[in-house]
């Protein structure tokens, strides 16, 4: 159904016009630009984690802070040879019968995840976590620096 043929031209119904030509087009365009249920929860998850990255000259550390959780609950992992992957929930207690229930309930519960891309000289085979008083401390060595290449000497023949 057009509008304009029908003589409304108005922006309203422009919009409800492209509004309903986008649902009449093929389930495979619009898949492609939706964003997937997973995409959406990773994403939540990753920005509702905060850290602090810092480079030290032999290392660099990630910091982020997880009240409450043991160290059970908590995921340090290596993807891709290059990509560090801190992940983890956070699950609300069970209330118990005739126990007080909340009125409030203001911490966040729920999965958590940051995802950071090493640099070249980390070395994934030297990372370290250390969990105290709730801050996650990440450390990934780094690799030492290439030495530099000496010069190749070609001994010359006489003929």
């Amino acid at each position: 159904m057009d509008f304009k043929v029908m003589g409304l031209d108005a922006p309203l119904f422009s919009a409800l016009q492209h509004m309903l030509d986008a649902a009449a087009a093929d389930d495979s365009d619009k898949s492609v630009s939706a964003p997937t249920r997973t995409y959406v929860r990773d994403a939540k998850a990753m920005a509702a984690t905060p850290a602090d990255v810092m480079e030290y000259p032999n290392s660099y550390a990630f910091v982020i802070d997880m009240p409450g959780l043991k160290s059970g609950d908590i995921k340090v992992q290596v993807e891709d040879d290059n990509v560090l992957v801190i992940s983890g929930e956070r699950r609300r207690e069970e209330e118990k019968e005739g126990a007080a229930k909340y009125v409030r309930m203001e911490r966040r519960v729920g999965k958590f995840m940051r995802k950071f891309v090493l640099p070249e000289n980390a070395n994934t085979d030297k990372i370290s976590a250390v969990s105290q008083d709730g801050v996650l401390t990440v450390t990934v060595e780094k690799l030492p620096p290439p030495e530099p290449k000496k010069p190749k000497t070609i001994e010359v023949k006489i003929a």
